[in-house]
């Protein structure tokens, strides 16, 4: 494990028991735009009963009908505590989740068991797929042969996302998808930073009364910026990446515009994200 993963991990184990509460409001904006684009990201989804459940003569309203003997199978990859799971949980029969941090996975799994969903629906465990080696495990059929791959806002915290991109493709079958969410090119904060430091003298005095308060939102900003290894991805990035890993089958890169809202030196911003998907051909 590098030095960069071990930082990762170290950083993410920290978060982990605060995370949902403090991104509660971000997670379900993005479950939300997730679910509403299913049809877009391209999987043979199981259909969720529930959703038609006023209309008897659906097959949605009657599982046995349209979902007997069906599966479909997700790997949650950077899961965290389950967004990606959380978001596809209803049209999948097995999520399983994972990452680096022990405390995400614990947090994932907490949150599986509290809801009553059985392990072998939802289980995360701890592993590194991107490690020069993966880990051990790892290995196995219940690691293979899925149906979809995503990581839900984890890709800019990959040192190396072309990797990343061709370990996936490994673990699909032939025709399974990579779904990808993530931010759209920004700026560097450490940058607009040291810009904001650069104004002069006249400007520091101003601000000199509430220093404190300023210097504290400064840390939580420099903290999480640390883990941040790039700065969003363009379609033509994105695009490259998916072909090289050989799921570029109908690529898609979709923008949604409207912006997310993103917790950033403890004040709500918007941040552009965009959904990529490809079939493994």
């Amino acid at each position: 494990m590098t030095e960069w993963v071990e930082k990762n991990k170290a950083h993410f184990n920290e978060a982990a028991s605060t995370y949902n509460a403090k991104f509660s409001k971000t997670i379900l904006q993005i479950i939300d735009k997730i679910q509403a684009r299913r049809d877009w990201i391209g999987v043979d989804w199981i259909e969720d009963s529930s959703e038609d459940s006023e209309n008897s003569n659906s097959s949605a309203a009657n599982p046995s009908a349209g979902n007997e003997g069906k599966t479909v199978k997700l790997l949650d990859y950077a899961c965290g505590t389950g967004l990606i799971s959380r978001a596809f949980a209803p049209y999948v029969s097995q999520c399983i989740g994972v990452d680096i941090s022990e405390s995400m996975v614990n947090e994932y799994n907490a949150g599986a068991t509290n809801q009553g969903i059985a392990e072998d629906e939802m289980h995360a465990v701890v592993g590194d797929l991107i490690a020069p080696t993966p880990s051990a495990t790892l290995s196995g059929a219940k690691f293979e042969g899925f149906d979809i791959a995503a990581v839900g806002m984890g890709w800019h915290h990959f040192e190396n996302p072309l990797l990343a991109a061709h370990r996936l493709a490994d673990r699909l079958k032939v025709g399974g998808v990579l779904f990808i969410i993530d931010f759209l090119p920004f700026d560097d904060p450490k940058s607009a930073q040291a810009q904001a430091h650069s104004h002069g003298a006249s400007h520091h005095h101003a601000h000199e009364e509430g220093k404190g308060k300023h210097s504290e939102n400064e840390e939580i900003s420099h903290q999480a910026v640390r883990f941040i290894t790039h700065f969003g991805f363009s379609e033509d990035e994105m695009m490259k990446v998916f072909e090289s890993a050989g799921v570029g089958g109908g690529f898609e890169y979709m923008t949604l515009g409207e912006g997310t809202v993103f917790k950033h030196s403890g004040q709500d911003m918007k941040r552009s994200v965009f959904m990529a998907r490809g079939t493994k051909l």
